[in-house]
This record gives C-alpha cells, structure tokens and sequence, in this order.
C-alpha cells in the first residue's frame, strides 16, 4: 500500500514538473498572440471598449472585433461586434449611450461609419453610405452629429461627383501617373489626385453627409493637406489642422496651421500663423482651452520634440508650452478634468504624466520600473485612466491605473499561453562611450539559458534613428524569437536615439553612421567584457530601416562579426535620396543638398567603402518599400556579388517597409536564423 501511495506521487509530481516545463517561443506562437488595441473609456468610467485581432496565417480566417471591460474589473471582457472584416475608429457618444465605429460589412464597397447601442444592445445601424468610404469618427459634444475623414476628389463636394469622377477614370484607356509637383509616393504607395475631407453628419436616418470643406479657400490649394480635427464646445464649429505648403516638401519641411469652420458653411478662419507645426487639436473638458501638439519646423535641426501647448479658447490667446519641463516625447495626451494625461517615452520605457491645464504641476502616475504605457484615455467624469500596458515578455492588455501609481489589469487574452513560454527578462545596461556619453542597452538571454555555457552575441540595430528598443513587445523584430536559437541579444540606442533627450536625438546631425556605428561597437565589447557568458568569437550585426544603413556601414568600416544582416537599408545615401519618398529630412541630416559641399555626403556613406566589404551578408527588403526603395538592396548585393562574397538577397514582392504578412513574417525568421546557424556555429 505505501509502495503503491509513493508511485502515485512520484507520477504526480512528475507530471506537474512537466506541465510546468516551460519552452522557447515558436514563431506560431508569437503570430497567434491575441493583438489588444488602443482603449476608449466611457464617459462616466465605468467601461471601457478596445478590439481584438485574433490571427491567422490565412488572413481570411483572422477575426477582429470590439470588446467591453467594466474598469473595476468585476466582469471578464466581452465580445460587443462580430463583423467578419473587422472594426476599428470606435468613440463614445457623449452620453456614454452609443458607440460609433468604422466597418465594412455585408454589401459596402467601402468602409462605413456605424452606431451600436451600448445600453440596450441589438445589431449596428450603419450611418454613412459615401462611396468614397469613412473613417475617423467624433461625437459631437451635444452628440447629435458626428465628424470624419473621407478621401475624395478635390473638386468634388457631393458624393455624386466623386461616384462620376471614378466612373470617368475606369474609362480612360491609357495608364499613366503624371506629376508636377513633389511628393509622389508615400510609404508604400503612389500618390494620385484623391484628398482627405472632414465631413459631418447628423445621426438622425436619413440624414446626408456634408463636406466641410466645401466653401474652404485653403482646401482648394495645390499644396493642401488636412491633417486632423476637433469640435468646438457649442457643437457649432469644426477646428482643424491642415498646411498650404505639402506640394513644398522637396525643399522644406511642409508645416500644418489651425482653422476654424462652421459646419453650417462658409471660408475658414485662420487661427495660427507662425513657422511651428501643429496637429492633433483637442478641447479641454471645460471648453476655456485648446490643446495642441507644436513642433519646431525648418530650424535645420534634424529631431525636434513635440510640445504639447495650450491656448485660451476661443481668444487663442496666451499661448503657452504646458510641456516645456518634459525634455521627452509625448506619445499621446488626453484631457480630463484640470489635467492633461500624458504617455511620456523615458529610456526604454512608457510612464504616464499628468500635467496640470493651468501649466503649474507635472506629475509622474505610473510607478512601474517596467513595461510600457501607451494610448492612455481618461473619462471626464471621474477621471478613470485607462491605457495599454505591455513589456517585452507580455503583450499589450488592458490596465486601470490606480491612484498609487500601480495598475489593475483588466484583461488577459494571452495569460495561458504566456504561461507555457520560456521568456527571460530583459536586463538593462549602461556604459560610458569614449565619447563621455552614457549608452544603454538591452541584453536578452535565451530561453534555457545556462550562465556556465558559452553564447554568440547577436548585436540588433534599431530603425529611426529617431527610435528606441524599449522593454515592450515586438511582432516584427521580437527579442525572444530572435534570442530562440540560443543567442545573446544586444539592443544598444546610439546617438539619436528617443528617451534621452533633444540634445541627445539631436546629436546625430551630420554624423549619422559613423558615430552610432562606434557606439555600437563598444557596446558589444562592454557586454563582452561584462558577461563571461558571451562568446566574443561569435558576434553577428544586424538591423532594419535606420538599423539596415548601419549594419551596411559596419560592413565597410569593421571585419569583427561573423556575418551581418540588412533589412531596408541604404547602401548608399545618395542614391538613397533620389528615390525615396522622403528626402529633405536627409538634406538637414548631412548639411545640404547632395551635389553641396556637404562633407557628411561623402565621408558617411557606406559606398565610399565598398572596397573594404567582406563580411558574409543577409539582404531581405520589400519591393512595395518607397521609403528605403529596392534600388538600394539591389546596389549593396551588386557590391557584394561583384566582390565575391557570400550573401543572399531576399525580396519580398507584397511587403513595404515591414514585413507583415504571417508566411512572409515566418519565412524571414527561417532565413534570419539559418542564416545566423551558419556563421555562429
């Protein structure tokens, strides 16, 4: 009997050590991570609404629909919508009673506008029906109308017009695109003659949509280009954010001003005129300010902070830089009560502020020494903040953050399947450059990790530069999945980097690689000097974007790692700023124009040092990427191949900038990682 009481607790202990075994993330399990989006608290606190994307690698089967949470967290979320296409743009009416939101389902060939009935349920009443589609919604305060974006025609006011516009276009026989003015593209695609509009319409059936835009001199423009906008308090006026000069960004930084509308019709006033650039309008909850965000434009300063500024309302007197104490950016702000709540980027992390309307107190909320906070909403009524809390081992969820500085958590959509993975924390690092700068890093260890073995080092390079590894999770760049094969990543955030400071994003003006690239370099032998776990005879370099050019000048200016990989990235900068989508910001970073006499041309170019190439080296780009265009993945595997050394070129024919299609995301991290086997073995 005792023999038989011992096997049967042997069994069971055994049984639970395995079931507690936990292992290395799959790129499978990463992919069919539940997605949680951006919160939108209810006016009166009591709930909040958010969507959740459940993926699949056949995107036919991948399911997107709009959650509720009660945010004292008495009661597991709740699916609200069940459309097969998605929704998203989802806002509060002012009485918390409805909850408008965009989608395209049975029957529209765009996506429309629709309104559900939080308090008594039912099926959503679809509101809009343009054939140019809608976007954007915003209650009015008296919640009788609600305003959104829709891309139309320029000199198209009704949706008649733009359904006989794009009848007139499917007849013309030749294809052509024709262009007299700078930009042409825009990320990943061509631009054509088609503008965002604002237009209201009132919620009653029946009713008929408007284009505020219709008696607007500025709209009529070549260089017009709206941005966003709010309404005014009385529900009488639309404020919005829009530049004259977008046809200009060959040669300047295009900078957009405030107006101000009647939605019953007319010209707009012009409410700002200086060389600032503003943009997302929002009025306090007392109705006395308008909150803006300002950034400094054509200074010749290649990264500048953007302030968050207040003026009187409707005066637009006393403007005054509410921000000025935070030497950070500003992710995203809410205005609630007296207080403006703020998600600040701070070395790696998200924390949130509050920071009084009247300018004379800055707060620090959040208490967490890690994670990330983001897209923070606050109810009006009782000052409930709601945000999306994540870190580098757990998803995005949604959190209440208390009045200590902790946060309740409200949902856990992947709690159980983070629970069967193996996901050690990120440690943080700083060293001291020979420069006198301190640099900080993340260091990630791979699953199992056993500190008495040996481990390559895998250096990753951020994009940007004006960016940052922070201790949040990652889909494209995820640093489990990448450490999965047994490596030590590095994330260093060389000068340039966001969450230190102007100063310190500033300084990478005119010295855009060869600074950073030092940087990196002493990073990797700091974490070799520190860690006896890291094997200094394997290292491998690698990046995207920003992290693609570098990886690119670290295979001209250094031979000490194994192999390299370039995702996007430039081969050479002047090439570079005569095909991408974007160049004037490339002009302010080297000192002018490339046929000037700007040094930074020349001396950081990657080309120059064609000669000293040999390091075996990865290329994977996106053929529909204009911003790092294929011209320049093709130039670096020409320099490559021509000098014999190994490498592989992989172009992605559907992708942009990113990789973000499931089969393609996998086939990158198979190819990433046989690639890495083969040089660190």
């Amino acid at each position: 009997m005792k023999q038989t009481l011992l096997i049967t607790f042997l069994l069971c202990f055994i049984l639970s050590a395995v079931a507690q075994e936990k292992k290395p993330i799959t790129h499978e399990d990463l992919w069919l991570m539940k997605r949680v989006g951006i919160p939108a608290v209810s006016p009166d606190g009591n709930h909040a609404v958010f969507n959740v994307i459940e993926p699949a690698y056949d995107e036919k089967e991948q399911v997107n629909d709009i959650w509720i949470v009660s945010t004292d967290g008495s009661a597991p979320a709740r699916k609200l919508t069940a459309g097969k296409a998605g929704e998203s743009g989802y806002t509060w009416s002012p009485d918390g009673k409805f909850l408008a939101f965009v989608a395209k389902r049975d029957g529209d060939e765009m996506a429309q506008i629709y309104t559900i009935n939080i308090k008594e349920g039912g099926e959503a009443q679809r509101l809009t029906n343009l054939s140019t589609g809608a976007s954007s919604p915003k209650w009015s305060p008296d919640g009788k109308m609600i305003l959104f974006n829709s891309s139309v025609f320029p000199t198209c006011f009704s949706d008649s017009c733009n359904k006989r516009m794009t009848e007139e276009k499917k007849k013309i026989k030749y294809k052509a695109r024709v262009y007299t003015s700078f930009p042409i593209r825009d990320f990943d695609k061509w631009l054509d003659e088609m503008q965002d509009h604002a237009f209201v319409q009132s919620i009653e059936p029946g009713s008929v949509a408007k284009d505020i835009f219709t008696n607007v001199a500025i709209s009529k423009l070549a260089g017009f280009s709206y941005q966003n906008a709010t309404w005014s308090p009385d529900s009488r006026e639309i404020i919005f954010a829009a530049s004259d000069n977008a046809n200009t960004a060959a040669y300047q930084d295009p900078t957009a001003q405030l107006y101000k509308v009647l939605i019953s019709g007319g010209d707009a006033t012009k409410l700002t005129a200086d060389k600032n650039d503003y943009g997302n309008p929002t009025i306090s909850p007392d109705g006395r300010y308008l909150l803006v965000f300002s950034y400094a434009a054509n200074n010749n300063e290649i990264y500048n902070l953007n302030r968050l500024v207040r003026f009187d309302w409707p005066t637009m007197q006393n403007k005054t830089v509410l921000s000025e104490k935070i030497d950070r950016g500003i992710n995203n702000f809410v205005a609630a009560g007296d207080q403006a709540y703020l998600s600040v980027e701070d070395q790696g992390h998200d924390k949130i502020f509050a920071l009084a309307l009247s300018g004379d107190a800055l707060k620090q909320l959040s208490t967490a020494t890690a994670g990330c906070y983001t897209n923070v909403s606050a109810a009006q009524s009782n000052n409930v903040l709601i945000a999306n809390y994540e870190s580098a081992s757990s998803p995005p969820e949604i959190v209440k953050i208390n009045a200590d500085g902790t946060h309740t958590v409200l949902t856990g959509f992947n709690k159980e399947k983070l629970a069967q993975l193996d996901l050690p924390q990120t440690e943080t690092i700083w060293f001291n450059s020979k420069k006198g700068k301190k640099i900080r890093s993340l260091l990630v260890r791979p699953a199992g990790f056993d500190a008495t073995k040996k481990y390559p080092l895998f250096v990753v390079i951020h994009g940007g530069p004006a960016g940052s590894w922070k201790d949040n999770w990652g889909y494209r760049w995820n640093y489990h999945l990448l450490a999965k094969p047994g490596y030590v990543v590095l994330l260093t955030d060389y000068t340039g980097s966001t969450g230190y400071g102007e100063k310190f994003g500033q300084d990478i003006q005119y010295d855009p690689f060869k600074g950073p690239g030092e940087e990196i370099n002493e990073a990797a032998a700091d974490a070799i000097k520190r860690f006896a776990f890291i094997d200094a005879s394997r290292q491998a370099a690698g990046g995207a974007s920003y992290g693609g050019h570098l990886a690119n000048w670290l295979q001209g200016t250094t031979t000490h790692y194994k192999c390299l990989v370039s995702h996007a990235g430039l081969v050479n900068s002047i090439s570079q700023w005569g095909t991408s989508d974007v160049i004037f910001g490339r002009e302010v970073m080297n000192g002018g124009a490339p046929w000037t006499k700007a040094k930074t041309w020349e001396e950081q170019n990657p080309y120059k040092y064609a000669a000293n190439f040999k390091t075996p080296m990865l290329i994977t780009i996106g053929e529909l990427d204009y911003r790092v265009p294929l011209n320049n993945s093709i130039e670096n595997w020409h320099i490559l191949q021509r000098q014999k050394i190994p490498s592989k070129l992989i172009v992605f024919p559907e992708e942009n900038h990113w990789i973000l299609k499931a089969e393609n995301s996998r086939f990158f991290y198979q190819e990433l990682h046989a690639w890495l086997a083969e040089y660190l073995k």
